[in-house]
């Protein structure tokens, strides 16, 4: 997307008097439309999501794998503490081996040499085995998994591998495996709980002989190519026409050939930005995959942290050449013979943040973005590349003389490198951050803080824009390509809070600000989708929609891509937004009523009557504390029903209405 010469649009239209307003009482006003007054389509990337290694939101969240270090990056040691962080949640972070030694200690050694895949490989003699604990089944559902073995130097050994509903053994399952002379042999087997269980156990353990154990593995049998049914079935609703992917901070100290080839034999490395160890088993194959299932735009952010330019144009290659470069013909050796045609791209991540691997001066920055920019589209010219972008932060460059110092570093970005990109990014988040104190605010606070990050955002970028000389009067397009709300306390693992009523008012609230800022605002990609702040939540055996999944999911389906101007901030505590199809045929109206009391809005239409009645979904719950959960009855939901508006659009106390008029 090249940027517009049109001029920066102004914010809204003018404020007017707000009324008198009582928060326990119901309360009346008028709101006229008129139709013809509009703002820039509203582009459908508004919509798109953020996925990031970090916590359970691939691994957990996505992808089916139960086993935790299913490649030994930690050493099996007779001392069995996995757990190292959130021990008293039921998502406890592994910071230790997860297998726990069965028989004597002296009979599992950890080899280095010859490896099978990683540093180490457990070998185990005769009497001696490993088990992992806390597995959570399904009564009836089928587990299929195998393993990777070797003898180890007699003429044959015997390995049984058992499938139980808790560590000591009860309804226990087993295959058990001939292991000849020769190199690594792969082991299937599928087992079927006989029970609902959170203490189900895998353990492997050796009969006769001494073998070594390479990789194993277990799924549920409803697995999609190694992802989670459950989960894909509610990113299929969710629909978001885009996501960002690997990170985050994540993608900073990610080499992506460790994501490709065979999935057995990539390394398990220590998650370079966060805790607990990345498998490797989802990488850019998989990714594209993921895309192609749930029907979205794939966006990879490179790395411009510890990466370099060399290797993210050769990530370009992968995805987008032929067979006749490095990259293209590596991912044509790994079965995927078309080219991906990824064409969104985020060269870095918050490369400003001093906790950013890779952090540098944006003097230097510059630099490096230039650099990695030049290569890329060396590999592929028909990039879209989004620029790293922060308008709140200043940088004390060390050489007054460059152009970098003492600049916002979104000033300095557009100044230094506006012709290496096609959009800016800028990320925000609100609430109960971990950097703030922890603590309710009141909701009436609560539901505009991320609209007033929004504001705060875009009211500079439309400030500085038209003075910076480089951008030559046109517009460089904002890629909000990380926000969110972000609260403690964790409940869903690492980073993974919970959402609440309130909480999904406040984007709608967001969503209405987006659609404000359509001229400016192309993309917006929520953070981060499945349980680390995301919209989705999952246990170990189901999913559900987090409130806020709720709202995205019916805005997506229902907004109209034209917004209709309404006057900002100007009926109290409610916040309304209206747009219209591209034909004009159908209207829609949302407002999002944080009382506790009832609202009801007279709309009158300019030129057009209105007809007697509408769709409308309410999202509501029995109070802002609501909130929703895997395996229970949802206390937050987006309720379809029909309204005669002919007496106006009624907005029950702490709601969000959308209403969709057929003209």
């Amino acid at each position: 997307m090249k940027r517009t010469s049109k001029t920066l649009l102004a914010l809204g239209a003018a404020s007017i008097a707000s009324m008198t307003y009582s928060a326990h009482h119901e309360t009346e006003t008028a709101v006229t439309l008129d139709l013809d007054q509009t703002g820039e389509e509203i582009n459908p990337f508004i919509y798109g999501q953020f996925i990031e290694h970090l916590g359970r939101c691939v691994y957990g969240g996505i992808w089916a794998e139960m086993l935790e270090d299913r490649k030994f990056y930690f050493p099996v040691t007779e001392d069995y503490d996995p757990y190292k962080s959130l021990q008293d949640s039921d998502f406890p972070v592994v910071g230790a081996s997860p297998w726990e030694i069965l028989g004597q200690a002296s009979g599992v050694a950890m080899v280095a040499e010859d490896s099978f895949v990683g540093e180490h490989t457990p070998k185990l003699a005769a009497g001696s085995g490993i088990r992992q604990n806390d597995l959570a089944t399904v009564s009836g559902k089928a587990y299929d998994g195998y393993i990777w073995l070797k003898n180890a130097g007699q003429e044959r050994s015997v390995v049984k591998v058992s499938f139980a509903t808790n560590r000591k053994g009860k309804q226990s399952q087993s295959e058990t495996f001939t292991v000849r002379e020769g190199a690594y042999q792969k082991f299937p087997y599928t087992f079927t709980a006989k029970s609902d269980s959170l203490e189900a156990s895998l353990s492997v353990e050796v009969e006769s002989g001494e073998a070594y154990i390479g990789t194993l593995s277990i799924m549920p049998e409803d697995n999609i190519r190694g992802m989670r049914a459950d989960t894909l079935e509610l990113l299929k609703e969710l629909d978001a026409p885009i996501y960002r992917w690997p990170g985050g901070n994540f993608v900073s100290g990610y080499n992506w050939r460790d994501g490709i080839g065979d999935r057995d034999r990539r390394p398990p490395r220590k998650n370079p930005a966060w805790t607990g160890v990345e498998h490797n088993d989802f990488g850019t194959d998989e990714f594209i995959d993921f895309c192609r299932e749930i029907n979205t735009e794939p966006t990879i952010a490179a790395n411009t942290g510890f990466g370099d330019a060399y290797s993210a144009a050769q990530w370009v290659e992968y995805c987008n050449a032929n067979g006749d470069t490095i990259g293209g013909q590596w991912r044509v050796d790994n079965g995927n013979y078309e080219p991906y045609d990824v064409k969104y791209w985020c060269v870095g991540n918050e490369m400003w943040g001093p906790w950013q691997l890779g952090f540098m001066q944006l003097n230097h920055y510059i630099l490096k973005h230039n650099e990695v920019v030049d290569a890329m589209r060396a590999a592929d010219d028909d990039l879209v590349l989004i620029g790293v972008g922060a308008v709140d932060q200043i940088n004390t460059g060390y050489d007054p003389d460059q152009v970098a110092a003492n600049k916002l570093w979104s000033v300095g970005m557009m100044e230094g490198s506006s012709d290496h990109m096609e959009m800016l990014s800028e990320h925000f988040y609100s609430g109960q951050t971990p950097w703030t104190e922890t603590g309710e605010i009141p909701v009436l606070e609560h539901v505009v803080l991320m609209r007033d990050q929004i504001r705060r955002i875009t009211d500079e970028h439309r400030r500085l824009q038209p003075t910076i000389k480089e951008l030559n009067g046109e517009t460089m397009p904002i890629a909000m390509d990380e926000w969110n709300y972000w609260h403690r306390q964790y409940e869903y693992g690492e980073l993974g809070c919970v959402y609440d009523l309130k909480d999904a008012l406040g984007t709608v609230v967001a969503l209405h600000e987006f659609y404000r800022q359509s001229d400016l605002i192309q993309i917006a990609n929520y953070a981060q989708t499945v349980n680390v702040i995301g919209c989705i939540k999952t246990s170990k055996t189901e999913a559900e929609f987090a409130t806020t999944g709720i709202v995205l999911k019916l805005y997506r389906a229902q907004w109209q891509p034209i917004p209709v101007e309404v006057p900002v901030d100007a009926y109290g505590h409610l916040d309304v937004a209206a747009s219209k199809s591209e034909d004009g045929k159908i209207l829609t109206v949302s407002v999002v009523n944080p009382t506790e009391g009832s609202a009801t809005l007279d709309l009158s239409l300019a030129g057009i009557e209105l007809p007697e009645s509408a769709t409308v979904w309410t999202i509501t719950g029995p109070d802002h504390r609501a909130r929703n959960a895997p395996g229970k009855e949802r206390q937050v939901d987006a309720i379809e029903t029909t309204a005669d508006i002919g007496g106006g659009i009624n907005a029950p106390a702490l709601s969000s209405v959308l209403y969709r008029i057929e003209l």
